[in-house]
């Protein structure tokens, strides 16, 4: 995640907005939902589409909403046989369980020697069965897809819907719009790239945001806004025509969609597209600095995020991904996400974010030059790491199998 700045919970801490309950009249929270109706706009804005509902309370529950979307706009045109949808391999990790609780069988697309979607694979497992296409932009593996135009012109000449995971939209902000490329519903994870704090798990937000032809389906509440003769204002919650109906609770989680809010009007239009421009330099800054220390599986231009394999250090040297992560403790570094995506062998995936100095990124890097060097030098430091902390290496997979979701007894 990133920088959460403090103004965000100052805003949220306003007695208007945390004093509020979600069954008061609409009369009584005008303020707060005016803050959503601009928030709706603002994404719709970023993004290129047409209609966006802040509902989904994550990252996840915005896939399933967007979806489940998919599935209400094939059965309302008598489409019942749609029932597949093409996930690439790069894309995020719960795509396909969100296609699967939709009803849709999962076919996975391979990636091509450079890292986009495999066109003649795409082209094969079209056809009238297909419902749609789940693809990640940037992809997981920090890559922008160059097939992505001919990729979604494919998807949408077969009749299928365009979903677009927006977790990486943080590289995009300003520069790129999924509505432009011809998508029809993302989500956005504010948690992620407007700065929700989501320290231990939670709380999310993950909106969708949709194009002409999904509008009717969205989830409700939708905040609209109306102006009568006298140019008053007034904001009500309404649902779409043929809304999918609720996501959960109420209107999703507030507190974030205030947080959001007043992140991205502080940054105004410059400062949203200063965001992924210092995302994509920070990146690649890394991935110039490192690769010849950590073998990079696809050797071009990243976008927001860098993926490395430690594969060389595990051949030459026995050390793995997990090893050079678990040596980063000793550095008082958190380590970055291993073995994702799961196309790369001993994956580093490395997103340095915008808000990094150049003084951290570049210790960042000196550690990481540091431990290529211990696994060649000792490889049992990296073994056996890490050395400073109360706890070593715990038993994962026991902790797998046997999870404690609650205190007990000592055994």
């Amino acid at each position: 995640m990133k920088y959460n700045p403090k103004i965000n919970d100052e805003v949220a801490s306003i007695p208007g907005f945390a004093d509020i309950h979600p069954l008061q009249p609409d009369a009584t929270v005008q303020g707060a939902l005016r803050l959503m109706w601009e928030l709706q706009q603002r994404l719709i804005e970023i993004t290129g589409m047409k209609g966006c509902s802040l509902a989904p309370m994550a990252g996840a529950d915005g896939e399933f909403a967007g979806m489940l979307m998919a599935r209400a706009y094939h059965l309302d045109r008598g489409d019942t046989a749609r029932n597949k949808v093409l996930i690439p391999d790069s894309a995020h990790g719960t795509n396909p369980a969100t296609a699967s609780m939709c009803g849709f069988e999962v076919i996975t697309l391979p990636s091509d020697a450079d890292g986009n979607t495999d066109l003649e694979a795409l082209r094969f497992s079209v056809g009238d069965d297909l419902a749609g296409l789940m693809i990640t932009l940037p992809s997981t593996l920090g890559l922008f897809d160059s097939n992505i135009l001919e990729v979604v012109q494919i998807v949408r000449d077969a009749g299928g819907v365009v979903y677009g995971d927006g977790a990486n939209l943080n590289a995009l902000l300003g520069r790129v719009k999924l509505g432009d490329l011809g998508f029809d519903v993302m989500h956005s994870n504010l948690h992620k790239t407007f700065t929700q704090p989501h320290g231990g798990g939670g709380p999310g937000a993950g909106p969708v945001i949709v194009g002409e032809r999904l509008m009717p389906y969205m989830p409700t509440p939708v905040v609209s806004r109306r102006v009568d003769a006298d140019g008053n204002e007034q904001y009500t919650l309404d649902a779409p025509p043929k809304t999918i109906g609720r996501m959960g609770a109420f209107n999703g989680n507030f507190g974030a969609l205030v947080r959001a809010y007043a992140y991205i009007t502080t940054l105004g239009d410059e400062g949203i597209a200063n965001i992924s421009r210092d995302a994509v330099i920070n990146a690649n800054y890394i991935l110039s600095q490192l690769k010849g220390h950590y073998d990079l599986p696809y050797n071009r231009t990243c976008m927001h995020e860098v993926v490395f394999s430690a594969r060389n250090l595990k051949r030459e040297h026995g050390v793995s991904a997990l090893d050079v992560a678990k040596r980063l403790i000793d550095y008082g570094i958190h380590p970055p996400t291993m073995y994702f995506p799961l196309i790369v062998e001993e994956a580093l995936m490395i997103e340095p974010t915008e808000t990094e100095s150049k003084e951290t990124l570049d210790f960042f890097i000196e550690v990481m030059q540091a431990i290529a060097q211990e696994a060649q030098d000792d490889p049992d430091l990296l073994h056996n790491a890490p050395h400073d902390s109360p706890n070593t290496r715990l038993d994962e997979a026991r902790a797998a199998r046997r999870p404690y979701l609650r205190w007990r007894p000592a055994e």
